[in-house]
């Protein structure tokens, strides 16, 4: 009965693992190195009397570039904090890598700013001498040509009536002319206070801000209960698109600058495949053929192992989400060299005991308990560096930490209870009085 409890967890396990990696290409996420995309550094700047801290403000922008990459539909991207000003973003197979930075770094800052039509003041204002409370923006539009131009100056108050801080939603439509604009949504209490800024203002022109650059100007014709709003300007379905997501995910609370970025080309991402594939192939089938050689039919169990060491190692990549780079084929590759060595320290202490003339039985048992702190502590140590490179490390150090550390979990139950629940079962079952290893 126990033989069966045993063999149906090493079956579970196996079947858990062709289950989650399967198909392989759709379950395991790749990384930057391996299947190409975009790797940013984006730093935040903390604004000129900002009573939250730095890293709070972080956090929150790290929150709204999360938003906007999972609203550009891009799968398996690695979005996370580094130290307490820097967000660090991969985004793997990005088809069009120069959009994606462009989205990323917008700060879209969408406010509502009342329009000061007196002209005496804006004539003032043109020539340097603003008044207090107001800034001179510039209504920007296209020509016929495409190129964006500063048309009309107008005269804003500073602080905005409302913010796109409270948008429940934006999404694209078109003017009766059949031109893209950008709808926009209030929730609930931003609905309250555009009802009252129109029921205050009606008559006024109320420029739509984004950035600091003036999308439109309208004139409140009416009182707005219904709390919706459109931005217009001439924009392209794309641009109206990207406007739209942008302003969906929201503003970044501060100021974020692009400090580094790279576009890594897919042909190198499977060059790296192609060379690290046949290298883990071809050192791994070396290790399969010396140890059958050199162990005969306890090398065929070694290889059992350390295969199901690999298959497991990928189960539990794939079940976590995780992320295998090109040092995390490394990782595998070291991996296997540790499932090996341990099956050799097991044959190695039972070799051993066979010269003291015990029965084959007592010489594969004393082998596995003896091999046993061996393994153990070899393990352990490797297991807690691998954890430590995972935690601390970034990008590719980290992609090493995870499979290494996963794979020396693996090893532990396949050189120890796979091997020798398999070793017990054939002494069970057969009467063996003299074993070559």
């Amino acid at each position: 009965m126990r033989y069966k409890i045993k063999f149906f967890i090493i079956f579970a396990v196996i079947a858990f693992s062709l289950y989650k990696i399967y198909p392989p290409s759709k379950k395991i996420k790749k990384g930057l190195d391996l299947q190409g995309g975009i790797y940013v550094v984006l730093e935040v700047e903390k604004p000129p009397g900002e009573k939250e801290n730095i890293s709070e403000l972080t956090d929150r922008a790290l929150e709204v570039i999360r938003n906007r990459v999972d609203a550009l539909g891009i799968t398996e991207p690695i979005i996370h904090k580094e130290g307490v000003k820097r967000i660090i973003v991969e985004l793997p197979g990005v088809k069009n890598p120069k959009k994606a930075i462009e989205i990323l770094g917008k700060t879209a800052l969408l406010e509502f700013k009342l329009v000061n039509e007196d002209e005496e003041l804006l004539k003032k204002a043109q020539e340097g001498k603003i008044p207090e409370g107001y800034e001179l923006l510039y209504l920007k539009e296209k020509d016929e040509r495409g190129i964006v131009r500063e048309t009309i100056p107008l005269l804003v108050k500073k602080e905005p009536e409302i913010t796109g801080a409270y948008l429940s939603d934006a999404y694209v439509g078109f003017s009766p002319g059949g031109i893209p604009e950008v709808r926009l949504e209030f929730n609930k209490e931003g609905a309250k206070k555009f009802d009252e800024i129109t029921r205050k203002n009606i008559g006024k022109r109320l420029a739509i801000v984004l950035d600091g650059v003036v999308k439109s100007a309208p004139v409140i014709r009416d009182r707005i209960r219904n709390g919706r709003a459109r931005i217009t300007g001439n924009f392209t379905l794309d641009e109206a698109r990207e406007l739209a997501l942008v302003l969906r995910a929201g503003a970044l609370p501060a100021k974020v600058s692009m400090i580094y970025n790279k576009v890594i080309g897919p042909t190198l991402g499977k060059s790296y495949i192609r060379m690290g594939f046949k290298a883990s192939l071809y050192g791994g089938i070396a290790v399969l053929i010396f140890m059958l050689v050199y162990y005969f039919g306890f090398g065929l169990l070694a290889d059992f192992a350390v295969t199901l060491n690999i298959l497991i190692l990928l189960g539990i990549l794939a079940a976590f989400e995780g992320v295998l780079t090109l040092p995390g084929i490394a990782g595998i590759a070291l991996t296997c060299g540790m499932a090996v060595d341990a099956n050799v320290l097991i044959f190695e202490r039972i070799r051993e005991e066979l010269k003291t003339g015990k029965t084959p039985r007592a010489c594969v048992d004393a082998g596995y308990l003896r091999a046993w702190s061996a393994i153990i502590d070899s393990n352990i140590t490797t297991f807690i560096v691998g954890v430590i490179l995972f935690f601390l490390g970034e990008g590719p150090i980290k992609g090493f930490g995870l499979t290494l550390s996963i794979g020396i979990l693996a090893n532990l139950f396949t050189a120890v209870f796979v091997t020798k629940t398999i070793v017990d079962w054939v002494f069970t079952n057969r009467k063996i009085e003299r074993i070559r290893i």
